[in-house]
C-alpha cells in the first residue's frame, strides 16, 4: 500500500468528486476520501475499492473545525503519503448561514478549509511523487463587479450562486495565487486553482442553492460531472503543460484573476485563522 499512488479528494462522495474518484480508481490509484456524506452504496466500483482498501474514507463536516481536526489527525496517523490533494468540496447555499466558528459558511468551507487541509497534510504530500494541490474553483466570479475581502466572513448581501459562493471561490483562487509561489517552493509543491466548468451536479435532495432559472439549464445542457473531473485530473497530472504554482485554469488554460490586488489580504486572513483559531483553538 505504501508505494501506491495516492490522492486525497474532499467531497468525493458525489458529483465531480465522485467522478474523479472513479477515474483514479480505474487507473489503479488509491483514493482517500474526506467527505461529509457517505459514498453511494450502489456504486460497484466504489464499493469494491473500499473492500480492497484501495479507497479509504474519513468523514467530517469540513466547516466544523472540531470534526475536521479529528479527521485530519486520523489521516496523518493512518496514511503514509499523498501524491495529490484535490480540495473539491463546496456548494451553493440558498441563504447566508454560519459555521460553528461564526464565519459565513461558504467562506469557511470553500476558502478556509482547503487552506487548513493543505497546511496540515503538507508533510504527507512531501513524501509523494506528484506533490500537487488542486483547488476546485469556478468561473462564476467572472460576473462579479465588486469584491471586498474584508466582508467575506460576514457578508452584507446575498445572491444565490453569484454572491458568497462566487466571492469565496474567488478568494480561494486568490490565496492560491499568493501561496503557490510563496509558501511551498522549497518543498517542490505546486498549488493550482481550477475551474471545472459547468457540470450537471444537481442533487435532488439539495437544489435550493441554485437560481431557479438555472436548474433546467443545468439539467438539460450541462455535461456529466466526468467532464469537470477530467479538467481537475488534467491540471493535476500536467496534461495541459506545466503551469506555475499559484496558477488559475479555466477551460484547461491559464487565466488571469480579477481583484488580484486583494490576494495578499485574503491569504493573510486564512493563515491567521489557521494559526490562531484552528491550531490554538482546541
Amino acid at each position: 500500500m505504501n508505494g501506491k499512488k495516492t490522492a486525497l479528494i474532499t467531497g468525493a462522495g458525489s458529483g465531480i468528486g465522485l467522478a474523479l474518484t472513479r477515474r483514479l480508481l480505474n487507473e489503479n490509484w488509491q483514493v482517500v476520501g474526506l467527505n461529509r456524506s457517505a459514498f453511494p452504496a450502489e456504486d460497484p466500483i466504489v464499493q469494491e475499492a473500499a473492500m480492497e482498501r484501495r479507497l479509504r474514507e474519513y468523514r467530517a463536516d469540513l466547516a466544523d473545525f472540531r470534526q475536521l481536526k479529528q479527521a485530519l489527525e486520523l489521516i496523518l496517523a493512518q496514511e503514509s503519503r499523498l501524491d495529490l490533494i484535490f480540495n473539491n468540496a463546496g456548494g451553493s447555499l440558498p441563504e447566508i448561514r454560519y459555521s460553528p466558528q461564526g464565519r459565513e459558511l461558504h467562506y469557511e468551507l470553500q476558502t478556509v478549509a482547503p487552506y487548513l487541509i493543505m497546511m496540515e497534510l503538507k508533510g504527507l504530500l512531501e513524501r509523494g511523487e506528484h506533490r500537487k494541490v488542486v483547488n476546485t474553483s469556478t468561473n462564476a466570479f467572472a460576473s462579479l463587479t465588486t469584491f471586498n475581502a474584508s466582508t467575506l466572513e460576514q457578508p452584507t448581501s446575498f445572491r444565490k450562486l453569484f454572491g458568497p459562493y462566487a466571492a469565496t471561490k474567488l478568494a480561494l483562487s486568490l490565496w492560491t495565487r499568493e501561496a503557490g509561489p510563496q509558501l511551498f517552493a522549497q518543498e517542490g509543491i505546486t498549488v493550482l486553482s481550477v475551474d471545472p466548468g459547468g457540470n450537471n451536479t444537481i442533487n435532488p435532495k439539495n437544489r435550493a442553492g441554485l437560481p431557479f432559472l438555472l436548474r433546467p439549464v443545468m439539467k438539460l445542457l450541462f455535461p456529466d460531472p466526468s467532464k469537470g473531473a477530467g479538467l481537475l485530473y488534467d491540471a493535476a497530472l500536467g496534461r495541459q503543460g506545466d503551469v506555475p504554482s499559484g496558477g488559475y485554469l479555466t477551460k484547461g488554460r491559464p487565466s488571469k484573476l480579477k481583484f488580484a490586488e486583494q490576494g495578499a489580504e485574503v491569504l493573510a486572513r486564512v493563515d491567521e485563522i489557521y494559526r490562531e483559531d484552528y491550531q490554538r483553538g482546541f
